[in-house]
Formats: C-alpha cells, structure tokens, sequence
C-alpha cells in the first residue's frame, strides 16, 4: 500500500477530490496548510505598506491506496491540481506498512 502527500492550491481541492473519485478512490483527508517553496512568497501592499507575505495557503490532500492504484492517482491528482503557473505544489509518495480499521479490527487492503 501507498500514501499519496498532494501539496496543493486550496481552489484546486474539488476538481482533486473529483478526479480521484472517478477512478475509484474513496476516502481522503484534507489539511489546511500554509508553506512556501522555491517562490519564498510575495511582496504585498496594505495601506500604502509593503509587507511580506512568506507562507502562502496551501491544502494537504492524503490518500493511502493499494500498489496497482498508485499511478491513476497520482496522474488524477497531477492533471487536476496542475494551473501552469508557480507554486501549483508537490506530491509525495510513501510505503505504508499497515492499516487497521479501528472499528471493526480489519487490516490490511480490507481497512482502506
């Protein structure tokens, strides 16, 4: 099994969510996040103020899915957050090696 990381723009969170659910993905939990990568945010001006603005507001999307999953979720996940301009986010990839279900005791496959 894997768990899918997806660091993206809040306003691409329902075409994300959408895309994974057509492929047959469920269940997914979402993190307000805030962060900053090589754009190291922006200069913005308030009242005639300029202020930095470092971390910008991103959404943590997770998902853990069988093997052979990996790869539609992760096309799904890139294609629907994808904008072309800076800062569109990252996805991260990791092995998990279990998952219980902690209200019927289910492991495994069967707990996803």
């Amino acid at each position: 099994m894997k768990k899918i990381e997806a660091i993206i723009k809040p306003f691409k969170l329902d075409e994300v969510k959408d895309a994974l659910h057509e492929i047959g993905l469920q269940g997914l939990t979402v993190i307000e996040a805030k962060g900053f990568g090589r754009q190291k945010g922006h200069t913005e001006l308030y009242r005639g103020a300029e202020y930095v603005v470092d971390f910008l507001p991103k959404v943590k999307v997770e998902v853990v899915c069988s093997d052979d999953m990996l790869d539609r979720a992760v096309e799904a996940i890139q294609q629907a957050a994808r904008t072309g301009r800076i800062g569109d986010g990252k996805i991260f990839v990791s092995d998990i090696a279990e998952v219980i279900r902690i209200r019927t005791g289910e492991r495994g496959e069967e707990a996803v």
